[in-house]
């Protein structure tokens, strides 16, 4: 399945009073992370995505996380995001935080390939991927 990765360096603005990661930043990170890798794995822009596929997105709809180890302000990390499961409509998501080697939060997401649904104001519904999409996602 398709990996990425990437360096960020946590921002004053990512933390808590205490200078640790505010928890909710983390899944903002992730968010991002999972943006990139669609557009690494498609070939072209968010944006450009939602135009070629007529997407609405591909929204979250259950994801865990699991800390281990406290980042703090200043810190360089590296995010690893992978599609780990394919469905019809919906992937799998596992996204790997470490510092400098170890692992300091791992996450696991499964979100929906939707469409804007006419018959509901700012409605989605679900949609099969396409074809070409799983075949980009699998790494084929």
């Amino acid at each position: 399945m398709f990996t990425t990765c990437r360096t960020v360096r946590i921002e004053w603005g990512d933390c808590d009073p205490a200078g640790i990661v505010f928890y909710p930043r983390y899944f903002e990170m992730f968010d991002h992370s999972t943006v990139l890798l669609i557009e690494q794995a498609l070939g072209m822009r968010k944006h450009k995505i939602y135009e070629h596929y007529g997407s609405g997105g591909w929204p979250s709809v259950e994801t865990q996380a699991h800390f281990h180890l406290p980042i703090r302000f200043g810190d360089d990390v590296e995010i690893e995001t992978a599609i780990t499961t394919l469905g019809r409509s919906s992937f799998s998501l596992q996204h790997r935080l470490t510092l400098d080697g170890a692992l300091a939060v791992e996450a696991n997401e499964t979100r929906v390939w939707v469409v804007r649904d006419p018959s509901r104001p700012y409605g989605l519904r679900a949609q099969a991927m396409p074809e070409d999409v799983v075949a980009h996602f699998s790494g084929r």
